[in-house]
């Protein structure tokens, strides 16, 4: 009899852990499909607008000194890649927010411009991608933007532009300075892709990290649906000019 009970008692004990390690299979399975979609291309400048004249372009058509601040069309983001078990993700998980304020201040010399102070604050709690519940999980896990619900970025040295920037051709530089994520506060250095004309400044560039450099653990479910560990911060600023 007891031979008997014992049995039984395994028998339902199997039976449960199977159903748990079932749904958790189901659930990530689930959790996969929903999430699985088309990612939207890496941000990237903009196409310069046609000129009138095949001349190139005059001093007085590039950006001038002074304070340029956050637009219509400025965003920011985040990009990862989501796994399956050990299976690869089809596409990567990108989330967006055009909530972002900030200014960059240009300095002239002659022809020389340079950038001698930028900051920059988003909102990371209204990113969004095209799954709600993925927007939703980053509120608790990960990101955890309703405890952290700001990222920033301070300029900690000038930036000297190439010649090529008083012409409004696309420059590479880079800017190194504070990044804060997650309440964590690291010195990062990130590479950008800019352009410089009378009307715009556009600023686009992108950084990878490992979740843990800004204390973070990449969200997972039940060690069927993970993140990989490192993550991409991304922006695209497009900056008007608000005088000197």
């Amino acid at each position: 009899m007891m031979n008997l009970m014992k049995h039984r008692r395994n028998v339902i004990a199997a039976g449960v852990a199977g159903a748990i390690v079932l749904a958790a299979l189901g659930m990530g399975i689930v959790y996969f499909m929903v999430f699985a979609g088309s990612s939207p291309q890496k941000l990237a400048l903009s196409s310069p607008e046609p000129s009138s004249s095949s001349s190139a372009a005059s001093p007085a058509s590039t950006a001038g000194a002074g304070t340029w601040t956050g637009g219509s069309g400025s965003q920011a983001g985040y990009r990862v890649r989501e796994q399956l078990a050990s299976l690869a993700a089809p596409s990567d998980a990108v989330g967006r927010t055009s909530a972002i304020t900030g200014s960059v201040i240009l300095t002239q010399s002659a022809s020389t411009y340079t950038v001698s102070a930028a900051s920059f604050s988003v909102n990371v709690s209204t990113l969004t991608s095209d799954r709600s519940m993925r927007d939703q999980r980053i509120h608790r896990q990960g990101l955890e933007s309703d405890r952290y619900p700001t990222a920033t970025f301070q300029l900690t040295s000038p930036i000297v532009l190439p010649a090529e920037a008083a012409s409004g051709q696309a420059i590479h530089v880079a800017a190194t300075g504070t990044l804060t994520i997650h309440g964590v506060s690291k010195t990062v250095t990130i590479p950008i892709d800019a352009r410089l004309s009378g009307s715009q400044v556009e600023l686009v560039g992108s950084i990878t990290f490992p979740f843990s450099d800004f204390g973070m653990t990449p969200p997972s479910i039940g060690g069927f649906v993970s993140v990989q560990d490192n993550a991409t911060m991304e922006f695209q600023l497009k900056l008007g000019h608000s005088g000197a």
